[in-house]
């Protein structure tokens, strides 16, 4: 199988510019991929879409190769979820709730469960209604992960949780993907995508307005730096002598150089001969392709 799921031209319009419209994209087996942007831009719907929970008015999605909407009731032998709001049945204790779902999904070796609530520090015999957002959040992540599903869909599934919490659920991630699951994850925080996720869309107002490898800003063609010369006379030299075409002049005694990643002692070189101040590298993030991508949007 190529494509284990497929968005091909799927549109589901709330009206007033509400919904997603257009979207594509495929994601291959054993990917993490991201699915990026600011809150209404779109990820929840896309997501209830692909779970089966919304019909979309036109295109289709492919899980598996059935449709998901049609076979949904089926891939969810193959699917596990963690919904952006949740809401858990009328159950007095988390462990009530998780000992029942392990029940539904046949489970009878209660190890990695186990497992799962030591990593997230869950207290299960807290009162299920009573539980703070970061709690339930915790139990949601529990119940999806425990079940050992093929396809992980995660809709901002690290909102509420601390950043000790949010390192761990990322570290639960990554153990996830080393045993060849798929997983579709939703997020507004560009440095946890940026960690884990392999490809990220970018989406906005409801359009997939550009997909990011991830690994090109993990590890650059090109890296990006910011000298400060000693004088301006020193960075006029400079700026003279090296050949390279992309030397940006920002200021009197500054200069931002752009070279490939194999061409870097070149320039160590070229700069032994003066005094430096300052010598900086700038990095591109997930956040600065995000922003050039929403400028074109708009």
């Amino acid at each position: 199988m190529t494509n284990i799921i497929e968005f091909s031209g799927v549109t589901k319009d709330y009206g007033k510019g509400r919904g997603i419209f257009d979207v594509s994209f495929d994601i291959r087996p054993g990917m993490v991929y991201g699915f990026i942007g600011t809150n209404g831009s779109g990820k929840t719907t896309a997501i209830r879409n692909l779970m089966g929970f919304l019909k979309p008015d036109r295109g289709s999605i492919r899980v598996k190769g059935r449709d998901a909407w049609k076979d949904a009731t089926m891939l969810k032998h193959f699917m596990s979820y963690v919904p952006g709001e949740i809401e858990f049945p009328r159950f007095r204790t988390g462990t009530q709730f998780l000992r029942y779902f392990a029940k539904y999904l046949e489970i009878e070796d209660f190890t990695y469960m186990e497992r799962l609530i030591d990593i997230l520090q869950l207290d299960p015999s807290a009162n299920l209604r009573r539980m703070s957002k970061g709690m339930k959040q915790k139990t949601a992540i529990v119940a999806a992960l425990m079940g050992d599903k093929e396809i992980l869909v995660m809709d901002e599934p690290t909102t509420g949780l601390d950043p000790l919490m949010r390192d761990a659920f990322l570290n639960l991630v990554r153990e996830e993907k080393a045993k060849g699951k798929t997983i579709f994850m939703s997020s507004h925080i560009f440095e946890e995508i940026e960690e884990v996720c392999d490809v990220a869309a970018i989406i906005h107002k409801g359009k997939v307005v550009e997909t990011v490898d991830i690994d090109q800003i993990r590890n650059p063609e090109n890296k990006w730096f910011g000298i400060t010369f000693n004088t301006a006379w020193d960075r006029a030299d400079f700026v003279d002598r090296f050949r390279f075409d992309t030397v940006k002049i920002v200021g009197g005694r500054s200069c931002e150089v752009t070279v490939p990643v194999r061409d870097i002692v070149i320039l160590l070189q070229h700069l032994k001969g003066y005094l430096i101040c300052e010598f900086q590298e700038k990095h591109t993030t997930l956040e600065t392709y995000f922003k050039e991508a929403i400028g074109k949007g708009e």
